[in-house]
């Protein structure tokens, strides 16, 4: 049980590939580790209906691949705390997690991995039918529409991108938006117009994702224009209209970019000392769960240093002064 009187080595915020393989290294370094994670161990991956990508797992379901992590860091006693994080709060001798139910704790050095979440088109059939045809991510999931007919959502660099990645894949890509001109650079716009397996489908938006037993069958489109409606036939729905960092609980001070991702060293450390971020939520080229789980151990081994040095100077500090005569 944990309790405000405790002083933690680390405290980990949030169960993701990131945090768990985080709570995973700091037990293996014999510190006193909490995890607290409000919702399912795993993240976004344990919604996930199959993850083909990590090494040395051909294929898993992406609940399964979570709660291996999950099972493999309990395996070393790692406390896991089912509560929601408040605040977190740096200071100079320890730094302090607000817990939403008033209780606070107290560690050496925070790890922060609360994540990302992609922006969603807010339409019926996105949620139902997520990893049955609707993904947000086509490196994790293009290789299941080997053949297929495929929907891109969006205008921008990583919609052109996915594009261009799931024409590689698939026997036909649409890509739709909303305007008459996309917001790509000129040379992945060049690419795109290049490539014949796609067909851009302007001053069109998905209102409507449909399905049948098999998953995601066609999806109803309205022109922006006329707001006539028709339906496409389809196999996939990839929608990237955009990417945002779950940063509501950055503490004030903690340097992040002009999109809202957290800047770190090579170490996952923030310009303070004591607080890392890892997964998601930290400014990097690629998302994906193998180099999330790498962030989580890079920033628990050198959270360990911090806190190992910490604790060799606190008692020098107090250490009597004789003996130093």
């Amino acid at each position: 049980m944990v309790s405000e009187n405790e002083m933690y080595d680390v405290i980990i915020v949030g169960g993701g590939p990131a945090g768990l393989t985080a709570g995973l290294y700091a037990m293996r370094a014999a510190l006193k580790t909490v995890l607290i994670e409000k919702g399912l161990a795993g993240g976004q991956v344990a919604i996930s209906d199959s993850v083909e990508n990590y090494p040395g797992i051909e294929e898993i379901s992406g609940f399964d691949l979570s709660n291996k992590f999950l099972q493999h860091a309990k395996a070393y006693d790692l406390e896991v705390l089912h509560q929601e994080v408040v605040a977190i709060d740096p200071g100079l001798d320890c730094h302090s997690v607000q817990l939403a139910n008033g209780v606070t704790l107290r560690g050496h050095a925070v790890i922060l991995a609360a994540g990302g979440s992609p922006r969603k088109l807010n339409i019926p059939g996105e949620n139902e039918y997520y990893g049955k045809g609707v993904s947000y991510c086509a490196t994790c999931d293009g290789f299941f529409f080997r053949g297929k007919t495929v929907v891109v959502v969006g205008g921008g660099d990583t919609a052109m991108e996915e594009a261009l990645y799931l024409a590689k894949l698939a026997k036909h890509v649409y890509v739709l938006h909303r305007r008459d001109a996309l917001r790509a650079s000129r040379i992945l716009q060049q690419r795109v117009m290049a490539e014949c397996k796609i067909e851009i489908l302007w001053n069109t938006i998905p209102v409507e994702i449909k399905a049948d037993e098999h998953g995601v069958c066609a999806v109803q489109l309205q022109d922006t224009k006329t707001g006539e409606r028709r339906e496409l036939a389809t196999d996939g729905v990839f929608v990237f209209i955009g990417f945002f960092p779950n940063n509501q609980l950055v503490p004030a001070g903690v340097k992040m970019n002009g999109d809202g991702y957290v800047v770190t060293d090579e170490k996952c450390e923030t310009n303070i000392r004591g607080i890392y971020v890892v997964g998601d939520l930290r400014e990097k080229y690629a998302r994906q769960i193998v180099i999330a789980a790498a962030d989580g151990c890079t920033a628990a081994l050198a959270a360990a240093h911090y806190v190992e040095s910490k604790k060799a100077s606190s008692e020098v500090c107090e250490a009597p002064t004789g003996l130093f005569k």
